[in-house]
């Protein structure tokens, strides 16, 4: 089946007409992978859906390991079929965490770009959910640590700091870069604050916090500014990173 919103998204891309906030995370998310994402890089996609993210994953590191993590059934099986040709990917169809269990997991039917193990605020006016359940696993316990992993990409409608807390060894002895969302309406309704997670970042492992556009520019953001980015509602899409 032709997917033309997917068709209109990418032309919109290749044109940089950013007519929504979402279009312009997408041409920065790919104009920073194709930068820092090497032959040999090996990427890890939390939150896979249709694998847009890993398709330029794929084309900036071919030859690289990936490992790509989708919890909606539906949406796993067909990513499986259309990456079969490739044996450089390992899907997993995990929610990830920072603990191991089992959990009902919030599949909005009609806007499954917002799915997730809990309930969040919806830009659909009657989300039409269906709760299914799914395993949870920490990605430190699927990683071997003798991998060097060198990009991670989260989006999980507002669990990104669980995920990175369940990754803690993996981002303190690689650090990747990573671009992670972050925001009222979801972040929030998982209990974590700004502080939480510049605090993360900034305490725990020793790495710096920018907006995609700061990233390009080698600009990092304060605690204060991350914080007041975030409770103004500017900006949900981030990047940590170490200087090189």
């Amino acid at each position: 089946m032709i997917d033309f919103k997917d068709i209109a998204r990418k032309t919109l891309n290749f044109l940089h007409l950013d007519l929504t906030k979402n279009l312009e995370y997408d041409r920065l998310t790919k104009r920073i992978i194709k930068g820092v994402v090497k032959t040999n890089s090996n990427c890890i996609d939390v939150g896979c859906h249709k694998g847009e993210i890993l398709d330029e994953i794929i084309s900036a590191a071919p030859n690289a390991y990936h490992f790509a993590f989708e919890p909606i059934p539906l949406f796993f099986e067909n990513l499986k079929t259309k990456y079969k040709n490739y044996n450089n990917i390992t899907f997993l169809p995990f929610a990830l965490a920072d603990k191991n269990g089992t959990a009902s997991f919030n599949y909005v039917k009609n806007a499954p770009a917002y799915s997730g193990l809990n309930k969040r605020e919806y830009a659909h006016k009657q989300p039409d959910i269906k709760e299914i359940n799914v395993e949870i696993k920490r990605l430190d316990d699927l990683i071997d640590k003798n991998l060097k992993v060198d990009f991670i990409k989260i989006d999980v409608e507002g669990a990104e700091l669980g995920v990175l807390k369940g990754a803690t060894r993996i981002i303190e002895n690689n650090k990747p870069v990573i671009i992670f969302e972050s925001g009222i309406g979801a972040s929030d309704y998982y209990g974590t604050s700004p502080e939480n997670v510049f605090d993360f970042f900034d305490k725990e492992v020793k790495m710096k916090v920018s907006l995609l556009k700061g990233f390009l520019e080698r600009k990092s953001l304060s605690r204060q500014e991350f914080i007041d980015v975030y409770n103004r509602r500017e900006e949900y899409s981030f990047v940590a990173w170490v200087k090189q």
